[in-house]
């Protein structure tokens, strides 16, 4: 048999060719991967974010879909987390959602991949980094940050800020305060949700932050957290401070009592005639004189004899003497005379 002609046998090794060709690029994987995909751990929250992808011949919905992974495990979709991420419109799938008995544990490596998908066509997955929740936490303030001044004191009270397996982590607190009016900072911590500063000045307003630090105790690490807000606090006193205001109140009172006793007595002394002018009523006429000084033809004698009372004209006797006119020396000494009839001798008389 003869050999095919070059010609045909170049047609017949292009045709055949055509048949085992390296396959063209897949259609499904025609959609561009999302971009700037974070994971965000903040206190219990644990949200997977990206940018969202955009078409410009399409105006259909572009969907996305998430799946995770531990270390030991194969891809799954977030459904078996009862997390709906699959086929959302969404860019972000929060785990948090549900509760934490449904998101991941903290103390697991948990890896996150997310595409694009519109239709039949899917973009390439994008991958995240491993983490781990108590590792890579922001942890923020302790909430209900409550504060009672006290006698030279500061009372605080709090709450974590989010719950954890005490078996595998733990909470310490630290309380950072200063003196309003000074610059030194002070620190003091506790593993319980109070602290108290106490040895403080009183009457001070002081001022301070509270900070919680998570405790990973399966592998010893301390991770930092975020300082609540300035607050600021004024203490009251304390027993020996209350007694020596007393002290001084009582002493300061009995001073100002007698500073004021010294001044009324001096100036008493000072004034006395015009004290006695305010304070004793001038001497006044009797009515009676008074109208007969008005009008002198007045009867004063009958009108004074008219107010006396009955009992000023009681008398044992009454005797009538009339004299006759004599010199004035010769009455004075008949009246003498008549005074004492007890001394004349028996028989003598007019």
């Amino acid at each position: 048999m003869r050999p095919p002609p070059w010609p045909l046998l170049w047609l017949l090794l292009l045709l055949g060719g055509r048949g085992v060709a390296a396959p063209q690029p897949d259609s499904l994987s025609q959609l561009p991967a999302p971009e700037h995909p974070k994971i965000h751990l903040y206190n219990a929250e644990q949200v997977l974010s990206w940018e969202p992808v955009s078409l410009r011949n399409d105006t259909r919905p572009v969907v996305y879909r998430v799946q995770y992974k531990y270390p030991e495990s194969q891809w799954c979709d977030t459904e078996f987390l009862e997390v709906n991420c699959m086929q959302i419109t969404a860019t972000e799938c929060d785990f948090t959602a549900a509760g934490l008995s449904k998101g991941f544990p903290m103390h697991f490596n948990v890896s996150l991949r997310v595409r694009a998908e519109l239709g039949e066509l899917v973009s390439a997955w994008v991958t995240l980094p491993w983490f781990q929740h108590y590792q890579n936490v922001t942890i923020g303030p302790p909430e209900n940050i409550w504060v009672t001044p006290g006698e030279g004191s500061l009372i605080i009270r709090f709450s974590p800020p989010f719950d954890v397996d005490s078996s595998l982590a733990t909470f310490e607190y630290y309380v950072h305060y200063w003196e309003k009016a000074g610059s030194q900072q002070f620190k003091d911590h506790s593993r319980r949700n109070t602290i108290l500063l106490d040895d403080l000045k009183p009457f001070r307003v002081y001022c301070l932050q509270v900070e919680a630090q998570l405790v990973w105790i399966m592998k010893n690490i301390l991770t930092p957290g975020l300082l609540s807000n300035t607050s600021c606090y004024e203490t009251t006193a304390d027993a020996s401070t209350k007694l020596q205001q007393v002290i001084l109140i009582s002493v300061g009172t009995f001073s100002l009592l007698l500073v004021l006793l010294w001044a009324c007595f001096f100036l008493v002394l000072k004034y006395r005639g015009l004290v006695k002018y305010w304070f004793l009523s001038p001497p006044s006429i009797p009515s009676q004189i008074e109208e007969y000084l008005r009008d002198p033809a007045q009867p004063i004698l009958e009108a004074l004899d008219k107010d006396s009372s009955p009992n000023d004209d009681a008398w044992d006797s009454v005797s009538i003497i009339s004299f006759p006119e004599k010199e004035p020396e010769d009455v004075l000494q008949t009246l003498s005379q008549s005074a004492d009839p007890v001394c004349q001798a028996p028989g003598t008389g007019h």
